[in-house]
């Protein structure tokens, strides 16, 4: 049997679809009520054809059944924000802490539907915006370096000569280096293969500036792994910003104010050490459910087969 005319036979015969009371108009959203908790993560995922909703779970299912809390269309609050509040007050004020990314709306949102709820912002969007401004830095170079090799070239025939690249001590050429570092920026330098750490030598020596960047990406990372009291992770957070600001490099600056205009929300997180792994966790299960029907042709039956197996 082809496997459309299967697909079709379990959503209209072998599925309870048809009898689903949502089976029309699960697209603008669902909310389970019975799976509200005291810990709850919020974010954003896109379904199909880049339409985004915005996802709320239970962080005490460990994204299994009884994870999805509500599902809703679009990620506007002033949308949103009226259809969690038909949730119970009393419900609503048993939420204890949520965590989420730097996302003003999702922000306001649990502000407005969760009052009482700590909100933390999660430490691995902190990092990652670090983590963006070192490659940043990294791809500044590397467009420098073609432009070098390709008017190097253009000298080379212009005199009818051969060019032959600069060849650095571990095989690459400049462009190479650059391209090549990508992923070794991303880990610690303790978790470097002897290739990657004989690589980063050349890279640092050869740019400071990457080597700079790099130190206070790690720098900004420690404080989150190896701080335990909130106190102390704002006298680093603050030392951090002195470095920062001596640095001078531009998207750094705005990570810094990022942070001073979060920071609240940023220390939460050394309450509890709270992430919005849960949510990341539960936004790939979709993707991966997603590939596996190869896209989402009919949003309501999809939303019903997530139902059925996390609400």
């Amino acid at each position: 049997m082809p496997g459309k005319k299967l697909q079709r036979y379990y959503r209209n015969k072998l599925s309870d679809f048809s009898q689903w009371e949502h089976c029309k108009d699960a697209s603008k959203g669902l909310i389970f009520p019975e799976n509200l908790g005291p810990y709850l993560s919020i974010d954003e995922t896109s379904l199909s054809q880049g339409e985004l909703y915005t996802i709320i779970t239970n962080k005490s299912a460990k994204g299994k059944k009884g994870a999805l809390v509500a599902i809703l269309e679009g990620t506007n609050s002033e949308t949103i924000i009226p259809l969690l509040s038909q949730l119970p007050a009393k419900e609503r004020n048993k939420v204890i802490e949520v965590t989420l990314d730097l996302a003003g709306n999702m922000n306001l949102i649990v502000r407005k539907c969760f009052p009482k709820a700590t909100i933390v912002i999660d430490r691995f969007h902190v990092q990652q915006l670090a983590t963006e401004a070192l490659q940043e830095i990294r791809i500044k170079h590397r467009w420098e370096a073609l432009d070098q090799e390709n008017d190097a070239i253009e000298k080379a025939k212009m005199y009818k000569q051969i060019f032959i690249p600069e060849v650095l001590p571990n095989g690459d050429t400049l462009k190479q280096l650059l391209a090549r570092s990508r992923y070794l920026l991303y880990k610690s330098e303790q978790n470097w293969t002897q290739q990657q750490a004989d690589r980063a030598a050349i890279l640092f020596e050869r740019f400071p500036d990457i080597k700079l960047a790099y130190e206070l990406t790690q720098s900004l990372s420690r404080i989150y792994t190896s701080t335990t009291e909130k106190i102390y992770a704002y006298t680093r957070l603050a030392k951090w910003h002195e470095k920062v600001e001596k640095a001078g490099f531009k998207a750094f600056n705005t990570i810094s104010k990022t942070i001073m205009n979060h920071y609240r929300k940023i220390l939460n997180y050394f309450d509890n050490r709270s992430t919005n792994a849960s949510a990341e966790s539960f936004n790939a299960k979709i993707k991966a459910f997603r590939q596996q029907y190869r896209g989402v042709s009919d949003v309501n039956f999809f939303l019903f087969r997530l139902s059925k197996l996390y609400a």
